[in-house]
């Protein structure tokens, strides 16, 4: 009998992971149910998998206790971990053993995203790197889909995984996310960014009528904000041959700012109101404080009708009840942290204010100092202007564009909300009233999304069934931003000048998956037998560079985003040799960048690998 072939759809989620999934010659798609450990020796399902890993200490639990119906303990070399709800509450008593956020870690250059730094800071043993905790991740949602449908008899290499990314992830990330779910597994892999998966989401939710719902013409904003991160795309609607097409015409930056900021801060305050009647908070408390904060916050945006939440953590002494520490958090207090911190009234002009950098630092995720998602959103559509203004294409697209062409900026039509942060639907109509702020005389509408946290996974599952089958609606988008090779001019040296470096476009903004970029045939000096280093550069504001254009002074003009120290082998054995070369690249179809170096005279040739190690 031969074996089901199924299309899986994940959302690696910063917070919480899902997964949808699909029967080749079937239409539906469905979502799974993820079995997981709630607490020792407990299972039970639910549409996410929280994005923890939890260490458990020496003799906390018997590899029995995370024992899992597939036969998995989650034990390698007899250390156990696990995955899920009870690594995600047991992490919150215990901060120094769980792991969190190690997506957000793949976007950090300082650090070795390969290397076990997990927990970081904590001396706990058993630590992981960011891609291993990644790679744990859809291992459990793989094990469990397959053993869901165990009586089909699938295997992982019937599976074509679409894998969710967010469209600021630099080709680095991507990347890291790509070598996790081949550790995991999975043989087929397409790197999908949410934005679009949110959006396909919305179109398969509609497909009867959602060119009923958005017009030529309109831009349609997707705002994504998650857990730990805020995505934000732009995506237009043209019209061709009688027909409604979609083009994704911008994305923002990769913002580490998101509902854990949120709890946070009511958790900073709640902090304050127990000091303020005379207990002190420690270190451990307040972990737990944080996650009692989420608790209080989640349950007053889904009851309107609760004006309080009573908040309670464990305090010091013998009797754990008799000394429990309790105070409320308000309604008053809630809307008045997430709404004036988070999402204030801010000016059109406003951006987001940097902070003045201290000249020695704790090394660690690189958080954005600036908490208003309000200013930061501003940015994004200042940003979108000046990209669409670059492309003749993308300026042909927006001539029907109606909004205040004099700003420079890109207001949209239209808002697709995306992320667990807006379910509430307080914080939804925040942000709508902030862009009719921006733009009173224009009609701003909210297109309906369902389930705003499996919204990805569903979405992502759509389009790997559009992608199989042939048949639905694609977002002409390709890669999200141009990327540059550091070029460094010819020149006669002078006391204390650097040689000016240039960006070689060796892949323009939306460059299609799995393409080869033609390249102009020129000729570099490329040095070997010797350790260089390479430098590299990308742009989300430049849709108008070409393959083969040249940027003056890359370091200013463009975002540095990894560098490469690596000592290629020479062609006839000489050390420090400058040879010839033309330069050749290509986009996967993950969506991630190759580079080699083609010898002029011979057939040798030289790939480029982004490192993941810190260059300093």
């Amino acid at each position: 009998m031969e074996k089901a072939r199924y299309v899986l759809g994940i959302d690696l989620g910063t917070s919480h992971s899902a997964l949808s999934y699909w029967r080749k010659g079937e239409s539906e798609i469905s979502l799974l149910e993820v079995d997981q450990i709630s607490s020792p020796g407990q299972r039970s399902r639910d549409s996410v998998l929280p994005s923890v890993v939890y260490l458990p200490h020496e003799g906390e639990v018997s590899k029995g206790d995370m024992l899992m119906p597939w036969g998995d303990s989650s034990a390698e070399e007899g250390k156990l971990h696990c995955v899920g709800k009870w690594a995600r509450e047991r992490g919150a008593q215990v901060p120094d053993r769980a792991i969190s956020s190690a997506k957000s870690w793949l976007c950090n250059r300082l650090v070795n995203r390969n290397e076990q730094i997990l927990p970081w800071g904590s001396s706990v043993e058993g630590k992981m790197s960011p891609v291993g905790a990644l790679t744990l991740y859809l291992e459990h949602l793989k094990h469990c889909f397959l053993h869901e449908k165990r009586d089909e008899e699938p295997s992982a290499d019937c599976l074509e995984l679409t894998l969710t990314v967010p469209a600021s992830f630099d080709e680095l990330a991507r990347s890291l996310t790509h070598e996790a779910a081949k550790q995991a597994g999975f043989a087929s892999v397409t790197l999908l960014e949410e934005p679009q998966a949110a959006f396909y989401s919305w179109i398969a939710r509609n497909e009867k009528d959602w060119r009923e719902q958005v017009s030529p013409g309109e831009l349609v904003l997707v705002c994504d904000v998650g857990g730990g991160t805020t995505d934000f795309s732009l995506i237009a609607v043209k019209e061709h041959g009688g027909e409604l097409e979609l083009v994704r015409l911008s994305v923002g930056d990769h913002l580490l700012l998101g509902g854990d900021n949120m709890d946070l801060s009511l958790a900073y305050m709640l902090k304050n109101k127990l000091q303020k009647d005379g207990h002190k908070v420690d270190r451990w408390q307040f972990s737990s404080l944080v996650s009692q904060a989420r608790l209080g916050k989640e349950a007053l945006l889904n009851d309107t009708s609760m004006q309080e939440a009573v908040v309670s953590i464990a305090g010091k002494g013998s009797s754990l009840m008799a000394s429990a520490l309790s105070t409320k958090l308000t309604r008053q207090e809630l809307e008045e942290h997430l709404l004036d911190g988070f999402l204030p009234l801010t000016e059109l002009e406003d951006q987001p204010k940097k902070r003045q950098a201290s000249g020695f630092q704790e090394l660690g995720l690189e958080y954005e100092s600036e908490p208003a998602i309000s200013r930061h959103l501003s940015r994004f559509l200042h940003r979108s202007w000046e990209n669409c203004a670059s492309n003749p294409d993308f300026a042909e697209i927006l001539k029907n564009y109606d909004g205040p062409k004099d700003l420079e900026v890109l207001l949209p039509n239209a808002v697709l909300f995306n992320g667990g942060v807006f379910k509430s639907p307080l914080l939804r109509e925040r942000v709508m009233q902030l862009l009719a702020k921006w733009q009173p005389e224009a009609e701003l509408k909210e297109i309906q999304g369902d389930f705003l946290d499996l919204a990805v996974a569903h979405g992502a599952g759509y389009y790997g069934r559009s992608k199989a089958t042939g048949h639905g609606i694609r977002i002409a988008s390709g890669i999200g931003r141009s990327y540059y090779i550091g070029l460094e001019s010819a020149g006669m040296a002078v006391p204390g000048i650097e040689p000016e470096v240039k960006g070689f476009c060796v892949a323009a903004q939306g460059t299609e998956e799995g393409t080869h970029i033609s390249l102009p045939k020129m000729q570099f000096g490329l040095a070997t037998g010797e350790e260089v280093s390479f430098r590299f550069f990308s742009s989300a504001i430049r849709a108008g560079d070409k393959a083969g254009s040249i940027v003056e002074d890359a370091p200013e003009s463009l975002e540095e985003t990894a560098s490469l120290k690596v000592q290629l082998p020479s062609h006839d054995g000489q050390k420090g040799q400058l040879v010839p070369v033309t330069l050749d690249a290509e986009v996967s179809e993950m969506g991630t960048l190759q580079l080699s170096m083609q010898h002029i005279n011979s057939e040798k040739k030289w790939d480029l690998e982004f490192n993941v190690r810190p260059q300093y």
